[in-house]
């Protein structure tokens, strides 16, 4: 029985196929799942000027964010919790499973071959690698 599940979701298209895999689990009312989404951390090599105001405000994206991950969970019939935290995505992920413990984690390929894979890297294969459970990885629609 699947006591937790882990949701990563990065607000790509593949998403949406992400959640709708989880209701096919049909899952007991039991079941606690975290939603998680990462935010990827600023490249230190980046300059950012402190004294001035920055052109986007930091906080948009997070309330965007959290409002998709709120209407993903209020269609959720038992425990949810969300979780939206900032650093590497695989790493933040698999630390997040340990840390509630998840029997499954539910992640979406972006489906990506070749060079574009190499250069731009697989979240989804580090976190098979490193999952401390199981993972359920979801492909884009053919």
């Amino acid at each position: 029985m699947l006591k937790t599940i882990l949701v990563a979701l990065d607000g790509s298209e593949i998403q949406e196929r992400v959640i709708q895999s989880l209701e096919e689990l049909q899952l007991q009312p039991t079941t606690k799942v975290v939603l998680a989404h990462v935010v990827p951390a600023v490249e230190l090599s980046q300059e950012v000027v402190s004294d001035r105001p920055q052109a986007v405000a930091e906080g948009l994206p997070y309330l965007q964010v959290e409002k998709q991950l709120q209407s993903y969970q209020a269609k959720l019939s038992g425990e949810s919790i969300i979780e939206i935290v900032t650093g590497d995505p695989a790493e933040e992920i698999i630390r997040l499973a340990n840390i509630y413990q998840a029997d499954l984690i539910a992640i979406g390929s972006r489906g990506l071959t070749g060079v574009k894979r190499i250069i731009q890297g697989s979240v989804s294969s580090q976190v098979v690698e490193n999952a401390p459970c199981s993972v359920l990885v979801v492909k884009p629609a053919r």
